[in-house]
């Protein structure tokens, strides 16, 4: 069995103070994705891989959650940013044999298409938490029955569990 965490950066500032690849978390988006990381942490759920988009607020999300994942190996993947489900799917496809659980930190609407498109089965509700959206800081958990990364395909993950911040 593979695990797969989709976990969307955290809320970053508005459009208009500088260029998109350059803007940087909120205080809020700060403590958001360090209160899912620290939960994906407390419920066993750890990366062997992270995969991370080159932005700033994608960054700056890992920079918040890696004090829970220490043992996590790191690659900043270029093609994350800006991403459509499918150079998302073909990142995975290309994972080689060895991690058992990836995380991909990137950007929406990418992660909520290829989330939409994974789901087969699993916690209903939180399929229709996560049909209505995916904010900034959410994570899909998905898990696949399949013995290789280029084995996973729409409709064949059991949605988990999907994490947001609490509302404020």
């Amino acid at each position: 069995m593979l695990r797969l965490l989709l976990f969307r950066h955290g809320r970053a500032v508005s459009h208009d103070q500088g260029p998109d690849i350059s803007r940087s978390l909120t205080e809020t988006g700060r403590r958001e994705s360090i209160e899912i990381a620290k939960a994906l942490h407390e419920g066993g759920v750890v990366p062997d891989l992270v995969l991370v988009s080159p932005a700033i607020r994608t960054r700056e999300t890992w920079d918040n959650a890696k004090v829970f994942f220490p043992s996590s190996e790191i690659r900043f993947e270029r093609d994350l940013y800006l991403a459509v489900p499918d150079t998302i799917l073909s990142l995975i496809h290309a994972i080689e044999e060895g991690p058992k659980t990836v995380m991909i930190i990137g950007h929406n609407p990418a992660l909520h298409d290829l989330a939409l498109d994974f789901f087969g089965f699993g916690d209903r509700y939180a399929f229709a938490r996560l049909r209505d959206e995916f904010p900034t800081s959410g994570c899909a958990v998905f898990d696949f029955d399949v013995a290789s990364w280029a084995a996973l395909a729409p409709n064949k993950g059991r949605l988990d569990r999907f994490l947001v911040p609490p509302e404020e």
